[in-house]
Parts: structure tokens; C-alpha cells; sequence
């Protein structure tokens, strides 16, 4: 198992994501596996762009939490602290409804950076969107 915490559970990740922009477009963690994060977003008002499709920025929201959200799960909080410091997305298909689901996993997890891969699928289960996050570990 990946996560510093043996017994993590989802309630421990919407724990985190309160008052959160992710809370904002209606983010739900859904599935956490010994080295995966699942999260959906609703394709409504608040994550539509003016064409009636997924926002690119609602995509980038979605894969950020995910990959900050997991490599706060790796660390000892009491120790360190994780920041995002580069994020990237390629939008290979649009969504005009129903959810958008991200799954995070690890490319890296080194000891001052992690890199994170994080795939978003429509219904379907179509790839619409593939981002990578970096995120900086940095001691407290």
C-alpha cells in the first residue's frame, strides 16, 4: 500500500478537501485503491464553459486535487508538507454532461518530488482528458 496512513479511508480525503474549491464544483472522492484516487465532477453550471462542454479549467481543478490530495497521503504530515508546483493537461474529448471521473496514480514518488498521472474519463469510460501533476515535498 501506498498511503503513509494503513488505514486511510475516503471520508479521510473529503475531510481534507472541505472548504476547498473542489467542494465548490461539487468533487467527490469515489474509489481509493493501495495505489489510486478516484474523484468525479458533475458536468453542470458550474463546470461548463459557454459551449455547454466541460471546462478545461474544471478538468485541471479535478486533477490537481487528486494529485495533491495523494501526495499529502503519502508523507508524515507531522514532517512535511506537499505543494503542487506544475501542472499540465492535454483535452483529448469533450463532455456535455453527466460526470467527469479522474483516476490518479503515481509516475514518481521520490523523496523531495512526486509526479502524479491523472487520467479523466467521461461515462463512457472514454479518455477525455490526461494531466500530469508535480508536486514539491518540502520539510516543515
Amino acid at each position: 500500500m501506498l498511503w503513509f496512513n494503513k488505514n486511510l479511508q475516503l471520508s479521510d480525503l473529503a475531510e481534507i478537501n472541505k472548504n476547498t474549491m473542489g467542494v465548490y464544483i461539487g468533487l467527490e472522492f469515489t474509489e481509493l485503491g493501495n495505489d489510486f484516487i478516484k474523484a468525479k465532477i458533475p458536468i453542470d453550471y458550474r463546470t461548463r464553459q459557454p459551449y455547454g462542454i466541460l471546462h478545461g479549467g474544471a478538468s485541471c481543478v479535478l486533477a490537481e486535487t487528486l494529485g495533491s490530495v495523494a501526495s499529502a497521503m503519502v508523507i508524515d504530515h507531522t514532517k512535511y508538507i506537499s505543494l503542487g508546483i506544475e501542472i499540465n493537461a492535454n483535452h483529448v474529448r469533450s463532455i456535455s454532461s453527466g460526470v467527469a471521473e479522474g483516476v490518479c496514480k503515481p509516475l514518481h514518488l521520490g523523496k523531495t518530488i512526486h509526479v502524479w498521472e491523472i487520467n479523466i474519463y467521461d461515462d463512457k469510460r472514454k479518455l477525455t482528458c490526461v494531466s500530469r501533476l508535480t508536486v514539491m515535498i518540502k520539510k516543515r
